[in-house]
């Protein structure tokens, strides 16, 4: 799965890098998703577009006439000069038959209902679509609002010095059903490869990782039994997968 779209190779978030993605051959992409100040859903990771505009506009108070004026691109170099900020909907009328897509929500609940009508009028399979978040009442609300789309939940669980992370994990899968979540999306650490793969697969909740550039840790996750591989390198990680 292409982190932001290929994003190592082309500026996060924007049609360049999601287009990118498809032509190293990932099998779905993950963007990050916010509501602008009239209700439109955007690209965008940060809860501003200072980073990768060089103007600094609040997402949520900011009108979808102004953000798609932003230049998106320039900053990862001179070639994607004038890249555009994207609308949810223009990346799901680009993704090419048969591919995925992971939403990863940056705002909260109250995107719910515009992100269920975006999904519908796209006619893309709901199997092909997980939302993902590290809010858990984002999980909770879509899938209380559709609780046939595929929905993640988001969290680091390194365990932190002294830590027990029996107990972290235990409270961890009881959140995810508490709030009906599908799976869970992990930080890439690899210690707790097995124990991840092994106690989700018990509980019958699908097991993804991020974020993992290198492709000797890939194979890791795999042999641990991950659905999916969250990269910023699809290209170079597939090759090394499709070589074992």
């Amino acid at each position: 799965m292409a982190h932001r779209g290929a994003s190592a190779d082309a500026p996060e978030n924007t049609m360049a890098a999601f287009n990118e993605a498809w032509r190293q051959g990932a099998d779905a992409i993950e963007g990050d998703f916010r509501l602008t100040k009239d209700g439109q859903i955007i690209a965008m990771h940060d809860g501003d577009t200072g980073r990768t505009t060089g103007q600094k506009l609040v997402v949520s108070k900011t009108d979808w006439s102004t953000l798609k004026k932003l230049d998106a691109g320039s900053w990862k170099g001179a070639k994607w000069k004038g890249e555009k900020i994207p609308l949810l909907s223009e990346i799901l009328a680009s993704m090419p038959q048969g591919k995925g897509i992971f939403i990863e929500i940056k705002c909260g609940p109250e995107i719910v209902q515009k992100l269920s009508e975006v999904i519908t009028q796209s006619k893309i399979p709901r199997k092909l679509i997980t939302i993902i978040s590290f809010n858990k009442e984002v999980v909770r609300a879509v899938k209380k609002h559709d609780p046939k789309l595929t929905a993640n939940w988001l969290l680091d669980l390194k365990p932190k010095k002294g830590e027990d992370i029996s107990s972290k994990l235990a409270k961890a899968i009881q959140t995810l059903k508490d709030i009906k979540a599908d799976g869970l999306g992990a930080k890439a650490v690899d210690s707790l490869a097995a124990k991840l793969g092994s106690t989700l697969k018990q509980h019958g909740l699908g097991f993804h990782v991020w974020t993992v550039d290198a492709p000797a840790q890939g194979r890791h996750f795999v042999k641990a039994g991950v659905h999916s591989v969250t990269t910023n390198k699809p290209a170079k990680m597939r090759e090394f997968l499709e070589g074992q």
